[in-house]
């Protein structure tokens, strides 16, 4: 049984209107939330093998106050995961290697959200995904088969946590 972590990037900063997208940076609130997802992440028994991050400096800043939390895993920022939807996520993660028992990817809405619901065949917190996917938010998978053969449906959405929904 594998484990794949979705992770949107934690509530960014819009206040400098002359940054790009790609360049934005986290919000206070944003470094906030995610110091409470990596303390979450801490008390779990989740400790991905492999961290698929996408390249834009509000995710990478989410990933560095999440580090804690992955300190064994290899780490890899690709620029593709910027921007990518479902069918780009999915892609990537059909390259993994079978050895990888648990990935995390930190990337971007609406990517991580379709891509969630896509994989998701069934799960509790399914409605409240598809409501809606809030910066900071984690979704927890359960795939059982290789990572070569991931489709949709493949996966059971083990739990679903908003930032603000951690003390």
């Amino acid at each position: 049984m594998s484990h794949l972590l979705l992770l949107r990037h934690a509530k960014s900063d819009w206040g400098d209107p002359g940054l790009t997208d790609h360049d934005r940076p986290l919000a206070p609130r944003g470094e906030q939330a995610a110091e409470r997802m990596r303390a979450h992440l801490l008390a779990s028994d989740l400790h991905p093998d492999l961290v698929l991050c996408s390249s834009s400096r509000r995710t990478r800043e989410t990933l560095d106050r999440l580090a804690p939390a992955f300190a064994d895993a290899e780490i890899l920022i690709e620029d593709e995961l910027y921007g990518a939807g479902r069918t780009g996520l999915i892609e990537r993660l059909r390259a993994v290697s079978d050895e990888v028992g648990t990935v995390a990817v930190i990337g971007h809405n609406p990517g991580i959200q379709d891509l969630a619901l896509d994989l998701a065949g069934t799960g509790d917190d399914l409605g409240r995904i598809q409501e809606k996917y809030p910066a900071g938010a984690l979704a927890v998978l359960e795939i059982d088969g290789p990572w070569r053969q991931l489709e949709p449906g493949a996966a059971q959405l083990v739990s679903f946590v908003k930032p603000r929904e951690l003390g």
